[in-house]
């Protein structure tokens, strides 16, 4: 039994430190070796790469490959749109920019609450999406999503037109209390809609095993927990070369369900990863109730030691997840008022709080004047 591996165009191999010098000869073979495998689903972007990821997909896939031989899915940057006739004006450069006629799957790029109540429903956008697929220039319509369960409850209910749902999920976030990996899947499946799954590996950590542990993982493991999960059209992996490739496609053209012993090590790898990062062992449950002006330690503490032990800490999901937070709790994004009456306590606080607002990706202060 194969599962559909999705190809993310967010990590491509890169000839220097400048995310636009992108190293086409590679991804071509990449491209090939994907496609020969029997995969076919191509994710992109407007904005990865600093704008630069769709030229690429242009030019190593669709000049390269009849358009009947893979899908192609792309993303509208609602965050950067500020008025409606922007939203047709990117969505038709993003077709020139990957030289097709359609996407196949379209989706609203980092939906969360506040973009929903402002930009989103201020521009017309499902409208748009609706009329882009009468027209025949997309087939499915899509969100990618970054928020909470309840937020996305919400969406879907309003919205059933919506017909795919991306999330990140991976079995260390599985249970997070920011990411709520098996809680937004849960909602996705309540509605009936079906699941793409970004981060399978996340940020490619779950392909080395934790620090000072005997424990072994690899991303075969991480990307059979996602394989395992019902209604899943396609699971993004970030491949940054060709070894990766054939490596994801050893996991998955062939799969196999996990076994008990694999299932058990993964709940201990969950713990050994945390363990592995700067606040140890410390137990976040404990900080689960406390909630300065609303934020719970629990959730600003381990996200920010989830960041740390990332490859990329300044590229982690989790900071997309804290600057909603705080702006749901009306907090500017550098407010660093989170306090309790234990001064050991508060300085991890701090640490956590101003790592995260220095590296986030959004700051949503505008929305709370």
């Amino acid at each position: 039994m194969k599962k559909n591996l999705g190809f993310g165009w967010m990590r491509l191999p890169q000839l220097s430190e400048n995310p636009t010098n992108i190293d086409f000869d590679q991804i071509k073979q990449m491209v090939d070796t994907f496609l020969d495998a029997g995969f076919n689903y191509f994710d992109t972007s407007f904005v990865y790469h600093n704008g630069h990821s769709e030229n690429a997909i242009k030019k190593c896939l669709v000049e390269r490959h009849p358009r009947e031989r893979y899908m192609l899915a792309s993303k509208l940057p609602v965050f950067s749109i500020q008025k409606e006739e922007e939203v047709v004006q990117i969505f038709n450069q993003q077709l020139e920019n990957c030289g097709v006629e359609y996407f196949d799957y379209f989706l609203l790029h980092n939906m969360n609450i506040h973009h929903y109540n402002s930009v989103v429903k201020s521009c017309k956008m499902f409208e748009h999406m609706q009329e882009w697929k009468k027209a025949g220039k997309i087939k499915h319509i899509a969100i990618s999503f970054h928020d909470s369960a309840d937020v996305l409850d919400m969406i879907l209910n309003e919205h059933p037109e919506i017909e795919v749902v991306q999330i990140a999920l991976n079995y260390y976030d599985w249970n997070s209390t920011f990411i709520q990996a098996k809680a937004c899947y849960e909602v996705i499946r309540k509605h009936q809609k079906q699941v793409i799954i970004m981060e399978p590996v996340k940020g490619g950590m779950l392909a080395s095993s934790p620090k000072n542990s005997n424990l072994t993982a690899d991303a075969s493991l991480a990307l059979r927990f996602c394989g395992e999960l019902d209604s899943v059209l396609a699971i993004l992996s970030g491949m940054s070369n060709l070894t990766q490739v054939k490596q994801n496609i050893e996991s998955m053209k062939d799969f196999q369900p996990l076994s008990t012993e694999e299932k058990e090590l993964i709940e201990k790898l969950t713990v050994a990863y945390k363990q592995g990062g700067p606040l140890g062992h410390i137990d976040f449950d404990q900080y689960k109730d406390v909630k300065p002006h609303g934020i719970s330690l629990a959730s600003l503490l381990e996200a920010y030691n989830s960041c740390i032990i990332q490859p990329n800490p300044g590229f982690a999901a989790e900071l997309n997840y804290y600057s909603i937070e705080k702006a749901k709790n009306h907090l500017l994004l550098k407010d660093s008022s989170l306090e309790v009456e234990d001064e050991k306590l508060n300085q991890l606080i701090k640490e956590a709080d101003d790592f995260l607002a220095n590296h986030s990706f959004a700051n949503y202060d505008s929305k709370l004047k």
